[in-house]
């Protein structure tokens, strides 16, 4: 199992990445894996989604489908890109701590 390090931060990812244990999660992480996304800063916006998947996942246990996620955050899937450049499920998931989804996110 691969180890990601990041300035403070090490975690255990799969090989794309994904952590191996959501649990540890934090907004430490996020930032650290977000870097691996190219992105530089989370705003308001990306952490709209983060926390809307991670409440999901808590609940359910799995990633929600692509049209939940844009109807329940307001952002359509254009928005959700333009935050996410490699989408809801590499990198919005990626970001949120969240298992590699297996079906559509």
């Amino acid at each position: 199992m691969p180890l990601f390090e990041w300035h403070d931060v090490k975690i255990n990812v799969d090989d794309d990445g994904f952590m191996e244990n959501p649990d540890q999660w934090n907004e430490d992480i996020a930032v650290a894996l977000a870097s691996t996304e190219d992105l530089i800063i989370l705003t308001d916006e990306h952490w709209k989604v983060i926390n809307y998947l991670r409440d999901y996942f808590k609940q359910y246990g799995i990633a929600p489908m692509i049209r939940k996620l844009c109807n329940e955050t307001g952002y359509d899937l254009r928005k959700i890109y333009e935050l996410f450049p490699s989408g809801p499920a590499k990198g919005a998931c990626k970001v949120a701590g969240l298992s590699k989804p297996t079906g559509c996110v």
